[in-house]
């Protein structure tokens, strides 16, 4: 047996090895395939200064053909095309495969001199970049290894200023404080340009419409020695043209403010190109400094586009309320692009500002002025399709459940003239399983979903409109749902209020004040809960009335920070009851012979549930990144109810947590799993969990991913159920499941398909002695299909 399996490793690896070898085959004579390129960084500078290879990669003209599994399987592929052929079949081959990297030493020194200029530009400017290329090897193949030495770095000794424009010296010299550059630092040019974008985007919000990075030089004087560095930072005058000479006409910068601020909420973009009266056919609506051009009849109320627009006549322009107004305009959902572009105004008196400052000499002075102008502002606003169809198919599949489920929505975007956002969706589902004593049962479930949106905050009071609130929404929303299970049958139904806004960078908040949920078990099958002796969870499959209020808060830096290290923190806060329980309290009496109160007829849940996910991506290169999170759950059922509702329950496993475990079959605690029942309900109401994921290219579309989890759910102090299930804090870490895997990625820029293969490393639920698993049968593992990245 064993020399059978060897037999077939060594065949393996022969065909490998021959596939490996054939790239390099139609390779002409002295030419080589570039295998391998390394960057070695200069590992005698400080962590905290040394540029690392990673980042120097970028500087490297000549990078290896992408490999799959080790192999050449694009060169080989791209090799396979006949050259004296160009019909589809041998094009496919080409378009589908990797022309050979071949080596050229040109592209060598100049990559070995990039690397050097690099690092020039960091401050480092007495470093060096040698580079080796090795040949020896007879399969036609070269590695080229680059070698870079830092030394010592260039730093700054002095900074200065020279305001060629003095009226900017009052307005820049003030916000040095929050300078990027300082004495002592390394003379990072990097960082002398963050410092120039810094200073332009300051001025640019106080009304400096035209300055730009270009008006602000430096002159590095380095004839001190010592590797020292004297700065000047120079604020140049804005360029206004020419003399007869065609000498520069020099002159202070003009502060701007808005004159006629004009929105078209129809712009059509083709219209306006193709048709020469396009323009005779427009109508205007002066409303509160906004001028409305439209054609026809408004699609839009004016308060709703005075609401999302921040601008006013006359104020000072302002870089920061330009870029709120684009994005306010777009969070309205209603239009499909928007464009914010403005048009120099002429003024027959420009100079409406005189500033007086001590010259060179003390006892001189000299009298400067600064321009004042102002610009015509117009927002063209094209707006989507104002109704949408959508239909979803979904299957799923597992090795006794089958199912099927479709959705048909419809979708108005403006439906009340007011960027309102009307939704409905019709869903069905059909799903059938095979139980342990081999019979079939089927399942059906179908519902409706309905929301309306409304682009601000509907209050039963006038409310101010807040600088820090942006994009307010308020949104109302209607489901039900009917569930026709073997065991059991049940409606849910669903009123909500929601509303939600953000602040001006990060964070976005929501509040539910109102949220009414009723679960009414129409039928349960008393031998549906009789093989546990859980009752709590008995308890949680009752009917109840659940009216409560939600808190949720989002800090995502991701958006913004695309490609580099990201922060994702999920907080959601939901309480339950408390409202219905004081009024109840004052007004009424529980039903005779029990010790709770009724709603409508219904027990009303009374409980406090929070969890908290804090996320963070760190990129170890261009392409590879290390993620992680850390997630915390706990609900707490007080007053009115003796159990959490089942579907406020926590549970693990599945994509998005512990992906060695299909959803529902991991604890609670080191309670084992019962493999005869056909329904998995292993929940809890707290819950614990860490993961990890290195993240890496494969090719081309298809990314990777090896990840770790840790985590599981438990039952709180109470008497309803097994000791193995209760948390204690002394032991809780001995009870955590473990698991490891591999994932597959399939970016196709809009949206990422993700297929992850999990498998158990440590089953709490396994007895003593028997929980790490050493025998990797299908029972210990699970296949994940999930949109998205899991966190």
């Amino acid at each position: 047996m064993r020399a059978g399996v060897g037999r077939v490793v060594l065949i393996a690896a022969v065909c490998i090895g021959c596939a490996s070898c054939s790239v390099t085959r139609k390779i002409p004579d002295g030419q080589y395939l570039v295998q391998k390129v390394r960057i070695e960084d200069d590992k005698s500078t400080p962590r905290k200064e040394r540029i690392r290879a990673a980042e120097l990669e970028r500087y490297v003209r000549q990078s290896p053909n992408k490999r799959f599994l080790g192999l050449n399987v694009g060169v080989w592929l791209y090799e396979q095309a006949n050259p004296d052929k160009h019909n589809w079949w041998n094009n496919w081959k080409r378009r589908i495969g990797q022309e050979p990297v071949l080596l050229d030493m040109d592209l060598t020194e100049r990559s070995a001199k990039n690397l050097k200029v690099y690092m020039d530009s960091r401050g480092f400017l007495s470093s060096e970049a040698t580079y080796e290329v090795d040949t020896t090897s007879r399969r036609k193949r070269a590695s080229i290894t680059y070698r870079t030495r830092q030394l010592l770095p260039y730093r700054i000794d002095s900074i200065s200023y020279d305001f060629r424009d003095k009226f900017l010296e009052q307005i820049i010299l003030p916000d040095t404080a929050h300078t990027l550059i300082r004495r002592g630092d390394i003379f990072d040019i990097t960082r002398l340009n963050e410092e120039r974008e810094r200073i332009a985007s300051y001025l640019k919000d106080r009304g400096y419409y035209n300055f730009s990075v270009n008006n602000i030089e430096y002159i590095a004087d380095t004839l001190a020695g010592d590797h020292l560095v004297d700065l000047k930072v120079v604020v140049k005058q804005y360029l206004t043209g020419y003399d007869a000479r065609g000498e520069a006409v020099m002159d202070n910068h003009t502060v701007y403010r808005i004159d006629r601020i004009n929105v078209f909420p129809n712009y059509d973009p083709a219209a306006a190109r193709s048709d020469p009266h396009f323009r005779d056919r427009l109508d205007t609506l002066y409303y509160r400094g906004l001028n409305i051009v439209y054609e026809g009849k408004p699609n839009l109320r004016p308060s709703v586009l005075r609401q999302a627009v921040p601008l006013y006549p006359n104020y000072v322009y302002n870089a920061d309320q330009v870029t709120r107004t684009y994005t306010d305009l777009m969070s309205l959902g209603y239009f499909r692009s928007t464009k914010v572009a403005f048009v120099e105004q002429p003024r027959d008196v420009d100079i409406t500002n005189i500033v007086t400052y001590v010259g060179e000499s003390a006892d001189s002075t000299q009298t400067r002025y600064t321009q004042e102008g102002y610009l015509q502002c117009d927002i063209l606003c094209t707006p989507a399709l104002k109704q949408s169809f959508k239909v979803e198919l979904e299957g799923s599949t597992t090795s006794s459940f089958y199912g099927l489920s479709a959705t048909v929505g419809y979708q108005n975007r403006n439906i009340f003239r007011g960027a309102e956002s009307f939704d409905i969706a019709f869903t069905g589902g059909y799903e059938f399983m095979k139980t342990p004593d081999a019979r079939k049962r089927n399942a059906t479930e179908f519902g409706v979903t309905t929301g309306l949106s409304f682009p601000r905050f509907l209050m039963p009071f006038r409310t101010r409109r807040y600088r820090s609130v942006n994009q307010p929404k308020t949104k109302l929303e209607f489901s039900i749902n009917f569930q026709d299970r073997p065991f059991y049958r049940r409606t849910l139904s669903s009123l909500g209020l929601t509303y939600m806004w953000s602040n001006a960078r990060y964070s976005s908040f929501s509040l539910r004040p109102v949220d009414i949920n009723v679960v009414d078990m129409g039928y349960l099958d008393d031998a549906f809960l009789e093989g546990t002796q859980n009752e709590y969870l008995k308890e949680s499959f009752k009917t109840s009335f659940i009216a409560g209020l939600n808190f949720g808060y989002v800090f995502n830096n991701q958006l913004k920070h695309i490609g580099g290290n990201a922060t994702l923190v999920r907080f959601n806060l939901e309480t339950a009851g408390n409202l219905i329980d004081g009024l109840e309290h004052l007004f009424s009496k529980p039903v005779q012979g029990q010790s709770y109160y009724h709603i409508f007829g219904i027990r009303y849940s009374q409980y406090v549930r929070s969890d908290l996910s804090l996320s963070r991506k760190i990129m170890l290169g261009e392409k590879v990144a290390l993620a992680g999170r850390i997630y915390a759950g706990v609900a707490w059922p007080y007053g009115n109810s003796d159990a959490m509702p089942f579907d406020r329950l926590f549970y693990a496993g599945g994509g998005n947590g512990m992906r060695g475990w299909a959803p529902r079959t991991l604890g609670p605690g080191t309670t084992p799993r019962k493999t005869d029942t056909e329904y998995p309900m292993q929940l809890g109401d707290l819950k614990l969990e860490a993961n990890l994921e290195l993240r890496f290219p494969i090719w081309g579309i298809l990314h990777g991913a090896t990840f770790f989890d840790a985590g599981n759910v438990w039952y709180m102090n109470s008497k309803r159920y097994d000791a193995d299930a209760i948390f204690h804090f002394r032991d809780f870490y001995k009870e955590l499941g473990f698991n490891t895997g591999f994932g597959l990625r399939f970016d196709i820029k809009f949206v990422v398909l993700r297929l992850d293969w999990g498998v158990q490393l440590y089953n709490p639920g396994e007895p003593v002695g028997e929980r790490w698993i050493h025998n990797f049968k299908w029972r210990n593992m699970a296949l994940n299909f999930g949109v998205g990245y899991p966190f």
